[in-house]
């Protein structure tokens, strides 16, 4: 066992304080560096870093960020959920530290969006009718994979189009 335990800690984002989720740091009993490159192929790792290793996913509408001795969750619900993904990726981190030798490592990350490509085809109104202060951090939303096309109610037909076929190609799972 590579991770035998981790503690929790929750904190309302300090840049947006009316926001209605919490964000997580997971402090690791364990350094987890090695198993980086074995669990990005297991979990479809988004971005890999080799120095210092991280492991960036998206999964479930949340980012999730690996260090050696720290992981990071975005936009939780609250610390019930927190500490459910905490748990499958202690899970996750064990079984495949276990079944390593089964697994191809892998150090390269996963083709992404840009985002003046996705903001190009927005409004660019900043209406905030999408629940998002401004159309460039509705793009960085759509690139998260936590936001698409449907959620602008002012994007034009054709534009909406576009930026679906754009999205399209890319894997937020």
């Amino acid at each position: 066992m590579l991770l035998a335990g981790y503690s929790l800690e929750i904190f309302k984002s300090k840049c947006q304080a009316d926001a209605k989720g919490v964000h997580c740091f997971v402090h690791l009993e364990s350094d987890i560096g090695e198993v980086l490159p074995y669990l990005n192929p297991k979990l479809g790792g988004y971005v890999y870093t080799q120095d210092p290793p991280t492991l960036t996913l998206k999964n479930y509408g949340k980012l999730i960020t690996l260090h050696s001795r720290k992981i990071a969750i975005n936009a939780l619900r609250d610390r019930e959920e927190a500490e459910k993904i905490s748990s499958w990726l202690q899970r996750e981190i064990n079984d495949t530290w276990e079944n390593r030798h089964d697994i191809v490592p892998s150090t390269s990350s996963s083709k992404q969006p840009v985002l003046f490509k996705v903001l190009k085809l927005l409004p660019k109104t900043n209406c905030r009718e999408c629940n998002e202060p401004t159309c460039m951090v509705f793009a960085s939303r759509v690139i998260e994979g936590v936001k698409d096309q449907s959620d602008c109610p002012t994007i034009s037909s054709d534009s909406k189009e576009k930026l679906k076929a754009y999205i399209s190609g890319f894997s937020f799972e």
